[in-house]
Protein backbone atom coordinates (compact mmCIF):
# COMPACT_ATOMS: atom_id res chain seq x y z
CA UNK A 1 0.00 0.00 0.00
CA UNK A 2 1.31 3.48 -1.32
CA UNK A 3 1.78 6.37 1.86
CA UNK A 4 -1.48 8.21 1.10
CA UNK A 5 -3.54 5.11 1.55
CA UNK A 6 -2.42 3.56 4.29
CA UNK A 7 -2.89 7.32 6.53
CA UNK A 8 -6.19 7.14 5.19
CA UNK A 9 -6.89 3.63 5.99
CA UNK A 10 -5.27 4.28 9.55
CA UNK A 11 -7.76 7.32 10.30
CA UNK A 12 -10.27 5.18 8.85
CA UNK A 13 -9.47 2.93 11.65
CA UNK A 14 -10.02 5.32 14.01
CA UNK A 15 -13.66 5.98 12.93
CA UNK A 16 -14.88 3.46 11.05
CA UNK A 17 -15.07 0.03 12.91
CA UNK A 18 -12.87 -1.94 10.40
CA UNK A 19 -11.69 0.82 8.92
CA UNK A 20 -14.69 0.07 6.30
CA UNK A 21 -18.37 -0.16 6.01
CA UNK A 22 -18.11 -4.23 5.33
CA UNK A 23 -15.68 -6.60 6.54
CA UNK A 24 -15.53 -8.04 3.15
CA UNK A 25 -13.95 -4.60 1.75
CA UNK A 26 -11.49 -4.72 4.18
CA UNK A 27 -9.38 -6.99 1.78
CA UNK A 28 -7.81 -9.39 5.23
CA UNK A 29 -9.17 -12.28 3.46
CA UNK A 30 -6.91 -11.45 -0.22
CA UNK A 31 -4.11 -9.82 1.97
CA UNK A 32 -4.30 -6.88 1.18
CA UNK A 33 -5.97 -3.46 2.37
CA UNK A 34 -8.27 -1.80 0.90
CA UNK A 35 -8.10 1.05 -2.20
CA UNK A 36 -9.26 4.56 -1.03
CA UNK A 37 -10.45 5.85 -4.75
CA UNK A 38 -10.09 9.75 -5.77
CA UNK A 39 -11.41 10.07 -8.96
CA UNK A 40 -12.62 7.72 -11.87
CA UNK A 41 -13.46 8.69 -15.94
CA UNK A 42 -14.89 5.66 -18.06
CA UNK A 43 -13.67 2.36 -16.77
CA UNK A 44 -10.62 4.13 -15.45
CA UNK A 45 -10.40 4.57 -11.20
CA UNK A 46 -7.55 6.17 -9.60
CA UNK A 47 -6.54 5.63 -5.87
CA UNK A 48 -5.33 8.36 -3.13
CA UNK A 49 -1.52 7.48 -4.61
CA UNK A 50 -2.64 8.31 -8.06
CA UNK A 51 -1.78 4.70 -9.50
CA UNK A 52 -4.55 3.85 -12.16
CA UNK A 53 -6.69 0.64 -11.93
CA UNK A 54 -9.47 -0.54 -14.86
CA UNK A 55 -12.97 -1.19 -13.47
CA UNK A 56 -14.56 -3.78 -15.39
Amino acid sequence: MKEKSESLFKRALEVIPGGVNSPVRAGKSVGMNPLFIEKAKGALVWDADQNEYIDY
